[in-house]
């Protein structure tokens, strides 16, 4: 079959003042599939995935409020914290009416994702993990100095500024380890570096990072949230990711028995590098769900 981007639409709804910016593609009386997206993207990161799924599946992919192109109001105005995310994720939900739903997670629309599941889980169909951590042993050795960050914030942001503006970091979280970087559309860290830089995203983004610290303490939450619902699982994870590593997809088959984990070759934003896989599998995955209930 041959895809287009003829039905992905651009819209913008306000949520308590903010403007949320959403993608959304598919027949609106179809099952929903909400894709959040990670750091330091938005829902562009989505756009390739969108089309092979529209035909069957409406798709909904916001920009959370600081990233991509929703309000970004500066830290003095509005507290970024993933507790604050989430909570305006389940208002733009409720707004567009989304009574059930599949989620798609990727990096930190895990911590998005699980708040949602966890605080409302009946409305949660399925779940699709993709490089997203739930489990400590998911985080790798970069993790270290960030937790050092988290320990002492005095001492350590000037360095994670630092870090979080250079142009290597950004470009690294897309070509990881891969064998394949020819495959690398470098677009995709160019434009992140550029949104990074723009005025008063550093501010934002070290106050997120700091609050990251609240998603390894939830940790055990989740799990408990999926050994209590044990939603039904799809796991896809880009080996050669440099921060999120093998054991952290594993993990998830301890909450989760019957989880199906699928190893790609790939990195952090697997839809760089393994788009049309990433998209078969969820499409079966997916259809699997419509034909349990049929």
């Amino acid at each position: 079959m041959n895809w287009t981007r003829a039905s992905v639409r651009y819209r913008s709804v306000d949520i308590d003042g903010l403007e949320i910016f959403y993608r959304e593609a598919g027949p609106e009386n179809a099952p929903v599939l909400l894709l959040l997206h990670g750091f330091p993207s938005s829902s562009r990161m989505y756009e390739t995935l969108l089309p092979p799924l529209a035909d069957r599946y409406r798709l909904i992919a916001p920009d959370y409020p600081g990233f991509g192109h929703s309000t970004a109001l500066p830290p003095s105005e509005f507290v970024y914290t993933f507790d604050h995310l989430a909570e305006v994720m389940q208002r733009f939900v409720d707004r567009l009416g989304l009574d059930r739903f599949a989620l798609f997670v990727q990096d930190y629309g895990g911590p998005v994702g699980f708040r949602l599941a966890q605080a409302q889980p009946d409305r949660i169909r399925a779940i699709v993990v993709q490089n997203a951590v739930a489990h400590e042993e998911g985080l790798g050795p970069l993790w270290e100095t960030r937790k050092a960050f988290w320990a002492d914030r005095a001492r350590h942001e000037a360095a994670l500024r630092a870090n979080l503006l250079s142009f290597d970091a950004t470009r690294q979280r897309h070509i990881g380890h891969t064998p394949h970087p020819e495959r690398y559309d470098p677009d995709a860290w160019h434009d992140e570096f550029a949104f990074l830089s723009s005025p008063g995203q550093i501010d934002i983004q070290t106050e997120l990072f700091y609050d990251y610290r609240t998603n390894v303490e939830r940790y055990p939450q989740w799990q408990h949230y999926m050994r209590e619902y044990r939603p039904s699982m799809l796991v896809l994870w880009g080996k050669y990711d440099p921060s999120f590593t093998v054991a952290g997809a594993h993990a998830y088959q301890r909450d989760v028995r019957d989880a199906q984990v699928h190893l790609l070759e790939a990195g952090h934003f697997a839809l760089d590098e393994a788009c049309d896989e990433v998209a078969a599998h969820t499409r079966r995955f997916l259809a699997s769900l419509d034909d349990a209930t049929q």
